[in-house]
């Protein structure tokens, strides 16, 4: 039989689980954070929208909408208001997109913690698929055929590829002919694809770095997800955008879509609809704070990756987000020494011995056997929102010796690890 998503996961340590559907959901970490304080201009537009008391329509009011449209049309592609819809967030938008579409999924492994919960709280299964040696974010395009084949053979049902265009966990971005690959064979396996591209305006070196979309690529069968606390908005403002396709069956997706908001009341806020119209127009000083944010973050995970590889650990190079992905494999007869054989103990004692959060690969549909963890850069900015604004401000953020302690924490810790 075909596995669904069952990869020992044991017993939840800092996020519960809960049964649904055909089998547990795990509620696993949430996406890093940026660690930097709000925008004064986005509180500003926040401030200024903060008599709507009224939430957004389903789906996101005109104005919402429109500057979502204007968005893309700057990314190349062309959207018309009637072909958007905006909720609460990335997993809202998911959920009730996977709700409207039916089937069983397709997710590249490792992939973001809350993918799978949301295909699991459906009832549906959720079939991982390795990701190819280069990158993370999409699977492996000949894994992709061979197990779809498999699963239609044993009685499922797949329906959907989901894929990242700038991934969490790892932080890498598919090159444009590893994407164009596994577009391809999504569109031979007869899958609809749904592109989460929260984290492609994060890129650490955008001049050298080229991010694609899939609706670039097959334009009448990807719908393209993005949540604004990406790049744009803080965690705590919830708001995300949704493109479909212009065609009769992206029509009724999106009004099933934005049934299924409506029956969950997955309405934007007022307030936080006027700013992330606001942000989504990316005047001036939004778009200096999104690329500064990246570039900062892009050092310090370039940095982190260093250590990393001087200790022995394995990670491929960060490209974007506020994360890398460290396989710990190389230093197992260290961590036994320490009583940690498996990822989920990992999680444990590298978080305890840092002082922040770092989930294992289990979290995210990894091999629990495998010693992987996601290390995030935000804690590495500081301890508050004053050092970390200074490590945004900084020409050398490397120098200043709240940065350099936790990168030196990070390289003790791993340097007791050596044989």
């Amino acid at each position: 039989m075909a596995e669904g998503t069952t990869h020992g996961l044991g017993t939840a340590r800092a996020w519960g689980p809960v049964s649904v559907g055909r089998g547990p959901v795990r509620y696993g970490p949430p996406a890093p954070e940026p660690g930097l304080p709000a925008l004064p201009e986005l509180t500003t537009a926040l401030a200024g929208a903060a008599d709507r008391a009224a939430p957004e329509p389903p789906g996101g009011g005109e104005a919402l909408r429109e500057a979502a449209c204007r968005h893309w049309a700057r990314r190349g592609l062309a959207t018309a208001p009637e072909n958007v819809a905006a909720g609460p967030g990335a997993p809202a938008l998911l959920l009730a997109l996977l709700g409207a579409y039916g089937g069983d999924v397709m997710l590249p492994r490792p992939c973001p913690a809350w993918w799978t919960p949301q295909v699991r709280l459906l009832g549906r299964r959720a079939y991982h698929v390795p990701t190819p040696a280069e990158c993370g974010g999409v699977p492996d395009p000949y894994a992709l055929l061979e197990t779809v084949r498999r699963v239609r053979a044993e009685g499922g049902d797949p329906r959907v590829l989901l894929l990242s265009v700038a991934d969490d966990p790892t932080g890498t971005v598919p090159p444009p002919e590893m994407l164009r690959e596994a577009c391809e064979a999504a569109e031979s396996a007869g899958l609809f694809v749904v592109s989460d591209e929260s984290w492609r305006d994060t890129v650490h070196r955008p001049r050298d770095t080229l991010v694609l979309s899939p609706a670039e690529m097959l334009p009448d069968q990807v719908a393209v997800l993005v949540d604004l606390s990406g790049a744009l908005l803080p965690g705590g403002w919830p708001a995300a955008v949704l493109r479909l396709p212009g065609t009769p069956r992206g029509t009724w997706l999106r009004a099933r879509t934005l049934d299924i908001l409506t029956a969950t009341g997955a309405l934007v806020a007022g307030p936080v609809a006027g700013a992330a119209a606001h942000a989504l127009d990316e005047p001036d000083a939004v778009t200096e704070r999104a690329y500064a944010a990246a570039a900062l973050h892009g050092t310090v995970a370039a940095a982190a990756h260093r250590v990393l590889l001087a200790a022995g650990a394995f990670a491929r190079p960060p490209e974007a987000g506020r994360h890398l992905y460290a396989d710990l494999t190389p230093l197992r007869a260290g961590l036994a020494r320490h009583g940690v054989g498996d990822a989920m103990e990992l999680e444990d004692w590298l978080g305890a011995r840092l002082g922040s959060a770092t989930p294992g690969g289990q979290r995210f549909a990894d091999d629990l056997g495998a010693l992987r963890v996601r290390l995030s850069t935000g804690p590495l900015l500081g301890s508050g929102p004053r050092q970390r604004l200074a490590a945004l401000e900084s020409p050398d953020p490397l120098a200043l010796p709240h940065v350099r302690g936790a990168l030196d924490l990070l390289g003790s810790v791993l340097a007791e690890l050596a044989d």
